[in-house]
């Protein structure tokens, strides 16, 4: 488990036919969320029956940073999910990835606000964003979905990863109508610096209704927020599961991106969680 398992690797145990069907080029279509066009790309397996969906949360990603591919990134997930019958929505927020021109960037106004007003004051940009910004550009997302007649609108997930896993929680509260989430690292690097993003996160948790599924890699930079939150949810009876996965990689950067460098540990367990959900 300690060695890294990059997402080229993972093919290996998919047919032929499987990857000549599904993981295809996906579409690129425009998201509308106020006075911003923002990008995305979407996988949608063909089927004649309406499909359960996803929605995926990016986490942060500053602008100069070229250690991190939003665009891959989010692609290494996609094809996986319509490979198991979801249709599949990477969104790219406002100033991030294909999204790159559309409104500032999340995380340069995070750092912007660390160099002028230190922890606090990134702690307070973050989450107003969350609550506001951020929040805006997914329910613009979900807002899409129901225009399509090829999606099951009975059976709509969200996933989220590191501050995306954050935002994906928020949107559960908000949107009863979703069937599940599914959560990467929420909060993984801000949950022990910000006394204001945690109280937030249990909040949320205790108002959502949907099952939740919690994931960290031992090695997270903390596995706090996934204890936290499975606490909280166990004491009030909230249908969830924490998972924590044993060390992956070397370092934390390795194991908080578990999502998309070590999906052949995860998949199988979250698509049995997901599948299980949506069939209610």
């Amino acid at each position: 488990m300690a060695k890294k398992v990059f997402p080229t690797l993972i093919f290996v145990a998919i047919s032929t036919q499987c990857f000549t069907q599904v993981l295809n080029t996906p579409d690129t279509i425009i998201v509308h969320s106020g006075k911003f066009e923002l990008k995305a790309l979407l996988w949608h397996p063909a089927a004649v029956e309406k499909l359960p969906a996803v929605i995926f949360c990016h986490g942060g990603y500053e602008t100069g940073d070229s250690t991190y591919d939003v665009v891959q990134n989010v692609s290494s997930i996609g094809s996986l999910f319509a490979k198991h019958g979801y249709v599949f929505l990477g969104l790219f927020r406002r100033g991030v990835g294909l999204s790159k021109d559309q409104g500032e960037n999340s995380a340069d106004l995070m750092a912007k606000a660390f160099r002028e007003n230190g922890q606090e004051g990134r702690n307070k940009s973050q989450l107003q964003q969350l609550q506001t910004d951020q929040l805006q550009d997914i329910l613009a997302g979900l807002n899409f979905f129901r225009n399509r007649s090829d999606v099951d609108l009975n059976r709509i997930v969200i996933v989220g990863h590191s501050l995306g896993g954050s935002l994906a929680l928020l949107v559960a509260e908000h949107e009863p109508t979703l069937k599940a989430a599914v959560v990467f690292s929420p909060a993984g690097y801000s949950w022990d610096r910000s006394p204001q993003l945690r109280l937030r996160l249990i909040t949320a948790v205790k108002k959502i209704q949907v099952p939740v599924m919690i994931i960290h890699a031992q090695n997270d930079y903390s596995v706090s927020p996934g204890y936290g939150l499975d606490s909280v949810m166990t004491a009030l009876h909230k249908p969830h599961l924490l998972k924590i996965y044993p060390k992956f990689g070397e370092t934390n950067r390795e194991g908080h991106n578990l999502i998309f460098w070590g999906t052949i540990i995860w998949e199988k367990e979250v698509f049995k969680f997901l599948d299980e959900a949506t069939k209610q």
